[in-house]
């Protein structure tokens, strides 16, 4: 049990003590509780900054990466002095202007399957604020080992989700909702589809309030829900979800005894990379530009992004377009093929060479890296 409430925190969360559902037991809650936060980016940024102000006790932070200029239009953990520097070193200081009185814990790493039980038990909650199928999976699949609520969360574009799954509590798990992991290409990343800013603030926030509930046992836990929030339309509809009985975590009959498993161990959201194809830079395309190239570099981005940015010499062919043009495309030339980062022009090079091209090979990085360059 943590230590009663100083003054200083009296005034602090004098907000919360006025409200009956919350009071000073409430708050005593709030300080003796423990959430790990998986990701401090869109998602997490908004959700840790919540929690923090909230006055939960100890948060804990997973994340290896560090601030990206891309990040900083929706991760408001991070600022442009932080460039380049560890996202948990944003975020400690950061948190620490928000409420010194939290402890912040840092696991630097990957939440992977050899570490998650270990780093989330101590943990009353875990808030997901991952960007990727393979996590998603790993975070359900702990929460679930270890008994603990999970705070589901995701953002595509204009549009979020977010749920509570505990079956432990009569609810379902993310894989009564997704029960195998998408086809590759399927789903495209924020990286790739782009994600309104805003966007994560909100359901980063809802996050934090379902995790506030939980801690303090008030209002309804959204137990079989799917909030979905579509911002365009300015609405939100919620979704039934029910506990498969056929799931392979936590049905009737479940084949998934680890957090080890097919989903988890996947190797990223977008597993067609360099170690299947070749791929070049755009430090090597820019040269090859520049000493006139003979082969064809296609674009497969859409037309609203060729028309922001595009390099002239690429010839703009959409990805779903691609099969369309295959009596038009050279075999006897080399193909360089790009997109936004890599991964549809990754797709793109395996359909070629699935269909008997031999020269293929994918821009590593795609039009982000080649803008970075300044060309």
């Amino acid at each position: 049990m943590a230590h009663e409430l100083s003054a200083a925190e009296r005034l602090r969360y004098s907000r919360h003590l006025l409200l009956p559902e919350v009071g000073m037991a409430g708050q005593q809650r709030l300080k003796n509780a423990a959430v790990l936060v998986i990701g401090t980016g869109g998602l997490g940024s908004p959700a840790a900054l919540y929690l923090a102000a909230a006055g939960v006790g100890r948060l804990g932070l997973v994340d290896p990466d560090v601030v990206d200029a891309s990040n900083l239009h929706r991760q408001i953990l991070h600022g442009e002095s932080w460039l380049g520097q560890p996202k948990l070193t944003s975020a400690v200081a950061r948190l620490r202007e928000i409420n010194s009185h939290v402890v912040v814990e840092c696991h630097p790493v990957r939440f992977t399957p050899d570490n998650a039980l270990e780093m989330a038990k101590s943990y009353d909650i875990l808030v997901d604020g991952s960007d990727n199928f393979p996590t998603r999976f790993l975070t359900n699949d702990a929460a679930f080992f270890l008994k603990k609520p999970l705070v589901y969360g995701a953002i595509h574009r204009f549009e979020g989700q977010v749920a509570v799954l505990a079956p432990h509590l009569g609810g379902p798990c993310y894989r009564c909702l997704l029960p195998h992991m998408p086809v590759p290409g399927a789903v495209p990343s924020c990286a790739e589809a782009g994600v309104l800013g805003v966007l994560p603030g909100i359901i980063g926030s809802l996050q934090a309030m379902e995790a506030i509930k939980l801690i303090l046992g008030i209002g309804k836990i959204p137990l079989g829900q799917l909030t979905v929030y579509d911002a365009l339309g300015s609405r939100f509809r919620t979704l039934t979800l029910r506990r498969d009985g056929a799931c392979r975590l936590c049905g009737d009959q479940p084949d998934i005894r680890t957090v080890a498993n097919a989903e988890t161990t996947a190797s990223s959201p977008c597993p067609l990379t360099t170690n299947i194809m070749e791929a070049i830079t755009v430090t090597e395309l820019h040269t090859l530009l520049t000493e006139n190239f003979q082969g064809l570099l296609i674009d497969v981005r859409e037309p609203h992004e060729h028309a922001t940015a595009h390099i002239p010499q690429a010839r703009l062919i959409p990805l779903a377009t691609l099969p369309l043009h295959l009596e038009s495309l050279p075999r006897a030339r080399p193909i360089l093929i790009h997109c936004k980062a890599g991964g549809r022009s990754a797709k793109a090079v395996q359909f070629l060479l699935d269909n008997g091209f031999a020269d293929v090979k994918n821009v590593s990085g795609g039009m982000d890296a080649w803008l970075e360059q300044g060309w």
